[in-house]
């Protein structure tokens, strides 16, 4: 007698046995051999990427600051807020600040958290925590020569609306855009 599939909905699933099959400094893929909750095998590839973070800078109360950069995997430019990974032993709040401050030349003086989730729920494993920074102070330093990216501020309602028609694409960018405007009343 075959069980209904619901049934199985939060049963853990057993990995078997896990083999790595790429890894650089960004990222890692493994394929492994899983038992189903109904004892059935599975083959699952899992692309690790660790935890990252994203900061949505505002330079007052009604201006944001979002980055437009060329993104290759998708082959488009875009607007985001400024993300990235966070480093080995280096705190979730510093790795925003060392992204705003590499991205955009700010830090802020007060970060709020405004959300955690997973990026991708199926094969990626990788955590986002976004914030908010306010208070913002120029910095001195110069940015990351890695990277090519423009720095522009937007009213937020503008961002907001770039958001609800489709402009803005980015993930992270997405979520904190529409948390802040919870925040806000909008």
């Amino acid at each position: 007698m075959v069980k209904k599939a619901h049934a199985f909905a939060e049963h853990e699933w057993k990995t078997l046995s896990s083999r790595p099959i790429y890894q650089n400094r960004w990222l890692s893929l493994r394929e492994d051999l899983v038992e189903l909750p109904d004892e059935r095998t599975t083959i699952y590839g899992v692309v690790t990427c660790g935890e990252c973070v994203g900061i949505l800078p505002f330079l007052d109360s009604h201006t944001v600051l979002l980055v437009k950069q060329y993104r290759y995997v998708t082959k488009r430019v875009t607007w985001e807020m400024p993300t990235g990974g966070i480093h080995a032993g280096e705190s979730i709040e510093a790795a925003a600040q060392r992204e705003l401050a590499e991205e955009s030349g700010y830090q802020a003086g007060r970060l709020t958290r405004i959300s955690t989730y997973h990026t991708s729920k199926s094969v990626m494993d990788e955590t986002a925590h976004l914030f908010i920074g306010e208070e913002l102070a120029r910095l001195a330093r110069p940015p990351d020569d890695t990277e090519f990216i423009e720095v522009q501020a937007f009213p937020f309602t503008d961002a907001l609306r770039m958001v609800l028609q489709g402009e803005i694409v980015d993930s992270m960018t997405i979520i904190a855009i529409l948390h802040a405007a919870r925040l806000r009343g909008l």
